[in-house]
Order: C-alpha cells, then sequence, then structure tokens
C-alpha cells in the first residue's frame, strides 16, 4: 500500500513539472499570411538570390517629388524640440537630390549575399553572410540578428564584418560568426502580411522556421528595439535550440509590486533593490527621466498603435515627409539632448549617406505603412496582457545596456524576466540605434557574452 502511494504521488510530482514546464514554453505560431485561402498544397521551401534594384523611372518620380516638396517655417530657436527642423531638412533635401549617390549605395547594399524565401504565405528577405576564411577545423556560429523600427536590415552593416571576420578588425577572433539578418516582414524587402494579427511572436515563428530551413538546428540571437522583442519570444518558443539570447534592449513590461517600491524608494536606497550608482543616475528622478520622458516622447508609438493607416499615407506619398519622421528617431534616439540642437546632433553619429540609405530602404519599397501597423499589432490590447510578457525567459542571455536609451532597465528588474543573465553591462556610450552607432562596442559585447556560454556550455544547464 505504501508502495503504491509514492507512486501515484511520484506520478502526480512528475505531470506536474512537465506541466509547468510546458507552461513556460511559448508556442509556435503556424500562421498563414499570404492573400486569401491557405492552399492545400505543400509551401515552396525554396530559397532563391536577391538583389536590391530600382529603376530610373523610380528615381525620376523620386526627385521629382522632392523637387515640389513644401516645407514649413520652424518656430524660433525651436531646434528639434517640435520635431525634425525644417531648416535643417532642406539641407538633407538638397543633399539628396545633389549629392547623394544612391546607385553607389545599392553596391553597398548588394555587397553582401541576399536571399528570399517564402514562410507562412509571405516571401522573407534576409541578408546572410558567411565568414572570408575560416581557420582549419572552426565551424562558424550562427547569429540571427533582428532590426526594429524605424531601422532595417541595414542597421547591422557595419557591425557584420566584424563578427565575421573578428581577426582583421583587432577583435579576438576565438568565435566566429555566420550572420542571418531578416527583414521584418512589413519592413524592407520582406513582404507584408495581408492579414491581420502579425505580431511580434508571429515574426519570432517566422525567423525560427527561417533558421531551421538554413539547417541550423542552435544557433544565437541578437536584437534590440523591435529585434528585442522578436528574439525574446523566439526564446520562448524554441529554448532548446536558442544557445543564448544578445540584446541591446531589454525592457520589462509585466510590472510588480517590487519595481513599484523601486521606483518609489530606489533613489534613496538603492542596494535594497539592486541597483548600482549609474542605475541611480540614469533612471532619477523617475518623474523626468522615466514618466515625463515616455510622456514627451512616445506620441508616435501611440498614433501606430491604434491608427497607422492614417498617418501612414502622408508619409508613404511624400520622401520629404518620410525623411522627417525617420530622421526625428535616429536624432532622439540616439540622445536626447540632440532636441536642443537645429541639426539635431544627426551628423555627429551618423552620416547622410546611411541615414539616407536607411530611408530610401523605405521608399522604395513603400513599407512604412506596414512597418508603423506592427505597432498595432502588439499593442492593441493592451501593455502587459499577452502571454509571452508573463513568461521567465531561461535561455542564457547577455544585455548591453547603452546610456543614452530613451528608458533605463537595471539588472535588478531585468532578471525578473531574463532568470539567466550571463552579463549586464553598462556600455559606456551610445544609444538606440548600437549597431550602427557603436558597432565596435556591440561586437566586443557579444563576443564577451558567446565566449562566456560556449565555455562553460551555459545553454546545455537550462532550466537546472
Amino acid at each position: 500500500m505504501l508502495l503504491e502511494v509514492f507512486v501515484i504521488l511520484g506520478t502526480i510530482i512528475v505531470y506536474f513539472l512537465r506541466s509547468r514546464k510546458k507552461e513556460e514554453t511559448l508556442s509556435f505560431k503556424d500562421g498563414w499570411w499570404g492573400r486569401g485561402q491557405k492552399p492545400d498544397t505543400e509551401e515552396d521551401a525554396t530559397i532563391w538570390p536577391f538583389k536590391v534594384e530600382t529603376t530610373e523611372k523610380d528615381l525620376s518620380d523620386l526627385y521629382r517629388r522632392l523637387d515640389e516638396a513644401r516645407f514649413s517655417e520652424p518656430l524660433e530657436d525651436s531646434c528639434f524640440h517640435y520635431g525634425t527642423n525644417s531648416v535643417y531638412l532642406r539641407k538633407v533635401v538638397s543633399y539628396w537630390k545633389n549629392q547623394f549617390n544612391w546607385k553607389k549605395q545599392v553596391e553597398i547594399l548588394n555587397k553582401y549575399p541576399q536571399f528570399k524565401t517564402k514562410i507562412q504565405g509571405i516571401d522573407i528577405h534576409f541578408v546572410h553572410v558567411k565568414p572570408p576564411c575560416l581557420p582549419e577545423g572552426r565551424s562558424a556560429k550562427p547569429l540571427l540578428m533582428v532590426h526594429g523600427w524605424p531601422g532595417s536590415f541595414y542597421e547591422f552593416y557595419k557591425i557584420i564584418p566584424l563578427l565575421t571576420d573578428p581577426a582583421s578588425h583587432g577583435l579576438s577572433d576565438e568565435h566566429i560568426f555566420e550572420v542571418i539578418c531578416p527583414s521584418i516582414p512589413g519592413y524592407g524587402f520582406s513582404e507584408a502580411p495581408h492579414k491581420q494579427g502579425f505580431n511580434s511572436v508571429s515574426a519570432a515563428s517566422v525567423f525560427y522556421e527561417l533558421m531551421l530551413r538554413l539547417g541550423f538546428s542552435e544557433f544565437y540571437a541578437q536584437g534590440g528595439d523591435w529585434g528585442w522583442l522578436i528574439c525574446t519570444n523566439l526564446a520562448q518558443i524554441a529554448p532548446n535550440h536558442l544557445k543564448g539570447l544578445h540584446l541591446n534592449l531589454a525592457s520589462v513590461t509585466n510590472m510588480g509590486f517590487t519595481h513599484l517600491l523601486s521606483i518609489l524608494l530606489g533613489r534613496y536606497l538603492p542596494g535594497l533593490f539592486g541597483f548600482q550608482e549609474e542605475d541611480v543616475r540614469r533612471m532619477f528622478p523617475f518623474l523626468k527621466k522615466g514618466l515625463y520622458r515616455i510622456l514627451l516622447e512616445s506620441g508616435y508609438a501611440h498614433i501606430q498603435a491604434t491608427k497607422p493607416d492614417t498617418v501612414g499615407c502622408g508619409l508613404n506619398d511624400s520622401p520629404v515627409g518620410l525623411a522627417a519622421y525617420i530622421l526625428e528617431k535616429f536624432s532622439t534616439w540616439t540622445d536626447l539632448e540632440f532636441r536642443n540642437l537645429e541639426d539635431g546632433g544627426l551628423e555627429r553619429k551618423f552620416n547622410l549617406d546611411d541615414l539616407l540609405t536607411n530611408i530610401m530602404i523605405y521608399w522604395v519599397s513603400g513599407c512604412i505603412v506596414s512597418s508603423m501597423r506592427f505597432y498595432k499589432e502588439n499593442l492593441q490590447k493592451g501593455i502587459g496582457t499577452q502571454k509571452h510578457e508573463k513568461l521567465p525567459v531561461q535561455v542564457p542571455t547577455g544585455i548591453a545596456s547603452f546610456p543614452n536609451e530613451i528608458m533605463h532597465t537595471p539588472q535588478a528588474w531585468a532578471q525578473k524576466k531574463y532568470t539567466n543573465i550571463v552579463s549586464f553591462h553598462l556600455m559606456p556610450k551610445g544609444g538606440h540605434f548600437a549597431a550602427l552607432e557603436e558597432p565596435e562596442l556591440l561586437a566586443e559585447d557579444i563576443l564577451q557574452f558567446v565566449g562566456r556560454v560556449e565555455k562553460e556550455q551555459l545553454w546545455r544547464k537550462k532550466g537546472e
């Protein structure tokens, strides 16, 4: 009788543990985002080469629109506080028309191999760069890198060589990567979903399928902005396939009582809440650096999370309007202090060729509306309401926290969500677009994170 009781109790415990583990995994979203009904036939898994191409007709239309642009007069001494200053915008448009060489930039875009493949009914565009040479007996580690809004796959063009050929750029070649940079569906040259509901979990599922199609059963993932959430969801969907997760933004949307208490008292009792001195500097006073900052800088998100198509129609029709909308984010999200400059500080960290190349990707692909819809698909049900927001991430995680992000997330907060943080570094400089702005710093952080995961084989210890 006693033996039977132990057997029954053991069965219950095993069932509970298995059920619990299952609950902590996000379901793969097998959707159909193509036009019309999903066909009965199996989807064609062919991968074909792709190159960026534009016609003279496309360029003539662009230049006509630039010539016919109407500029508003900015308020005196307003700098970038009201958005992109039209005095500086005129200079950008002049450069765009008279000096910017799009054909040269197309050559740069096409210097890395690009491909497309159909997944869940839509064509997925991706850059796939292998190391130029591998030491004998070595293998490259596959790394998925995901961009956000209003960025593109082009954000990674400066960091790709540092990861695929680190030794040639003064970095350790202990770990060499094979880099895959897809365009989020509805961004750049990835086809936009034709149905409602395509959110971050959908994108993570598509990219997981992409990596499996490329033959990678184990890989690393890296992201910021929407790439943070997509890669986080990927870690929740396929924790046994993702060896490590590296983020240059880690937001926590499911706030608990301790989070709220730390907001109230963390400035005065930082040690009690696990805050470092730098955390306090970046976060407090919280009304100014938290609440007010979010209110001042999140208007675009509210528009895009509610009625993206309305403003999108204007942006899709006007290249100058599109440039103004995107450039303002590259200014403010790189450094909030740039709002005090008439040129938005844009050329302090970037050059106009890079900024205009990113804008041109949005223009020639006509993707601004579909890219903005991604906000509505992710936020229309409210913050903190979705399953993935409540699930922990057990995959080994590295976080590079750049000081000029709009909002700072301290490690004490992040580890509530990411329960296996391997490295958390407060970076010395840089903002939101880290891969484009500070590629060396980001590459070094990725390399050290992967080095630690590999050395200790941490991906094999998930859940222990």
